[in-house]
């Protein structure tokens, strides 16, 4: 006889879990209350017993996939059906036949009535079963309910279906079709613009990173000794080097340098459950479109940027900005990110919450430097200030980490020792 191995309710607010570790291979004999599955919930770790003696004959949901509650994860065959696969009846010397086992008492448990599945035990959701107690709608009218969920399987809207209806009828929730949506149609001061190209793949990346678990940590940072090099320096920088000195790539050079310092900030999180550790630094940053800059923001990629000097970064972030204006990227230049940084203080931003470009475990914003009074060795002082914004995978980085690379980070651009 087949016994089917659920995924019990391990919790109120648990409707699901993920197996992450199958304890039993295929064809291996389990013995009844023997760990045979591990289970994996947002709330516990545990090891689930067979619920039988007999042999795993079949493995339903593999190890990493998700599996609801009440759901079988795997089918046990009893004890009398599969003894030629325990290690006795394959290895050790010939048995007695063994006698009859008395039946041993059955758990008490209440009948299930019969369904319209063939007779079946039927298992309902958390949220159907509280709906169905707090309505007082017994085992009985349950199992009437024609379902309209995968196999049967009775839903929120037909038991409300059926509690609408006056609780007289079987009934089943009828199945609601997706309205088709209309074409959008352009009036007459208007212009409808396909989404192509770059953009229309970075419009579908930001769709798969709103799914990610974020949060954003600030630092506030004293930036004057930055300021006031670049304000010496920028005349002779670009006569010496031939770019414009700007504030990015100081920002470029400090980062890569608290990356490999805190490399879990340089990785992705991947699927089934692996960590992708990026031993480079290669660093996204956003960047204007078209001549005016008025064609949105994409995210070309530095790459190396841990063996680059401050000048090596200046030259290919006035070069990746010379290729965004003319509409020269390919869609190279903006893969393989490891990291991205964005700074809204170019245009004046003060502060915000940058997005982050999934799977990469966090974007740094840099917003805009204001001349603010602040206390210095107990007295007023009149320092640049700007805020940094630290937005991360928080599957990945935890809050402690996150402050330590912003505190890493600050103190490298306060300390202002990039040419030592």
């Amino acid at each position: 006889m087949a016994i089917e191995i659920l995924m019990p309710e391990l919790g109120e607010s648990v409707h699901e879990g993920t197996v992450s570790r199958w304890l039993k291979k295929e064809g291996d004999f389990v013995k009844e209350d023997e760990p045979v599955v591990e289970i994996m919930t947002d709330k516990v770790n545990t090891e689930l017993p067979s619920p039988a003696t007999g042999v795993l004959a079949k493995i339903l949901i593999q190890e990493g996939d998700s599996v609801e509650v009440f759901h079988a994860m795997g089918i046990i065959e009893e004890q009398g059906a599969a003894t030629a696969s325990t290690p006795a009846a394959k290895d050790g010397p010939k048995a007695e036949p063994a006698k009859p086992a008395a039946a041993a008492p059955a758990k008490a448990e209440m009948p299930a009535p019969p369904s319209p599945n063939g007779g079946e035990r039927r298992w309902y959701t958390p949220v159907v079963k509280a709906i169905a107690k707090q309505h007082s709608v017994s085992e009985k009218e349950l199992a009437a309910i024609v379902g309209s969920g995968q196999g049967g399987r009775v839903t929120k809207k037909d038991l409300e279906a059926f509690l609408a209806s006056g609780r007289g009828a079987v009934v089943a929730a009828p199945k609601l079709e997706p309205k088709p949506v209309p074409p959008t149609v352009a009036g007459p001061d208007q212009e409808l613009v396909p989404m192509v190209g770059i953009r229309k793949m970075i419009a579908e990346a930001m769709v798969r990173s709103a799914a990610v678990p974020t949060v954003s940590t600030v630092q506030r940072v004293d930036v004057s000794a930055m300021v006031a090099f670049r304000e010496h320096n920028k005349e002779s920088f670009q006569e010496q080097y031939g770019v414009k000195l700007t504030y990015t790539p100081f920002f470029v050079k400090a980062l890569s340098d608290s990356l490999i310092e805190f490399p879990l900030l340089n990785a992705s999180l991947q699927p089934y459950g692996q960590v992708l550790m990026n031993r480079a630094v290669h660093i996204g940053v956003a960047v204007s479109l078209g001549e005016k800059g008025d064609q949105g923001l994409i995210v070309p990629v530095i790459r190396d940027c841990h063996k680059k000097t401050l000048i090596d970064l200046a030259k290919d972030l006035e070069a990746m900005a010379r290729k965004a204006r003319g509409n020269q990227l390919q869609v190279a230049d903006v893969q393989g990110g490891t990291f991205t940084l964005t700074n809204p203080g170019s245009y004046g931003a003060l502060f915000g919450t940058p997005m982050i470009n999934a799977p990469q475990a966090g974007i740094l914003g840099t917003y805009g430097i204001n001349k603010e009074p602040v206390i210095v060795e107990d007295m007023i002082a009149i320092r640049s200030i700007m805020h940094i914004v630290l937005t991360y995978d928080h599957r990945l980085v935890d809050g402690l980490l996150a402050g330590r690379f912003l505190s890493s980070l600050r103190d490298r651009l306060q300390q202002f020792d990039f040419f030592k």
